[in-house]
């Protein structure tokens, strides 16, 4: 089953058990990918996490059913997943921007959001500079933080933002930034900014070492300023590179990203030849 098909029916089988309890390790078991890197296909292919897609495809429901159905609020409210009146209240009115009440009673207008249709489509012809390379197992040492899949997209920047505090000395450089679900079957995963460990340093407090294990990596290429070139060549893997490997598949829950010194481009991480590179472990299929 090819990457984007597989996309495609997780999409079918949410649309199906909509009403029912979903979890990621479910939806990616349905379709034979670890649910590791289907969050993150998913984002890159659909432009939001799977829960969002969710949450947003059951409010908007949850609304169709307030205007064209007699059922009480609290059934409604029950039937997607929300256990108590005040709590679908919150959700349906940042969604909605009224209250169920105001649909029910005063026919206020709600939105939609129709289910996703993933369409084959002309695409490619984007040259991706790439290699495949054996590399040892080698530790980095840096600060750790544990994520949810939900709302990663948006606290690790904060995290980053927390370590390079304007006046305040880094004690990293921040070569890496890595992503480790090692069991593939989680909604959480740890994150660490990190460098290259040096055994004769001393580690700063709080801070982790942490051993990455030897791989197989896709090393993808990336040129131009952050973070615009590394989110395009992200969507490139994951919308053309994956999908069209007849050789390569993915191998392990672990996501790299290796960032050039800053202090080499004149407008650092944002001038025009900046470089950085996302590893990926893959294996033969």
């Amino acid at each position: 089953m090819g990457w984007v098909e597989c996309i495609s029916n997780a999409i079918s089988y949410i649309e199906d058990n909509i009403t029912e309890e979903l979890t990621i390790e479910e939806i990616a078991k349905q379709v034979l990918i670890s649910p590791f890197y289907f969050q993150k296909g998913f984002t890159m292919l659909c432009g939001f996490t799977v829960a969002e897609y969710i949450r947003q495809r059951r409010l908007a429901l949850a609304g169709s059913e307030l205007v064209s159905t007699d059922k009480r609020i609290i059934d409604i409210a029950l039937d997607y997943g929300y256990d108590s009146p005040d709590s679908f209240t919150k959700a349906f009115t940042r969604f909605h921007g009224v209250t169920p009440t105001a649909v029910r009673k005063d026919g206020a207008m709600i939105k939609s959001f129709a289910p996703l249709k993933i369409k084959f489509i002309l695409e490619g012809g984007c040259v991706m500079d790439y290699k495949i390379i054996e590399k040892d197992s080698f530790t980095v040492m840096g600060a750790s933080k544990i994520f949810n899949y939900d709302n990663a997209k948006t606290e690790i920047p904060k995290f980053w933002a927390e370590l390079y505090q304007p006046g305040k000395k880094a004690a990293l450089c921040g070569m890496y930034g890595i992503s480790i679900d090692e069991t593939m079957g989680s909604d959480k995963f740890e994150y660490l900014v990190a460098d290259n460990y040096n055994p004769a340093a001393e580690i700063p407090e709080g801070f982790v070492t942490k051993v990455i294990p030897a791989f197989t990596w896709a090393v993808f290429a990336c040129r131009g300023a952050m973070p615009q070139a590394l989110q395009e060549v992200n969507r490139q893997i994951f919308s053309e590179w994956l999908p069209n490997s007849k050789d390569y598949e993915v191998a392990a829950g672990y996501n790299i990203e290796m960032y050039s010194d800053p202090c080499d481009y004149k407008k650092g991480n944002l001038d025009e030849k900046y470089y950085s590179e996302i590893w990926i472990p893959v294996k033969k299929k």
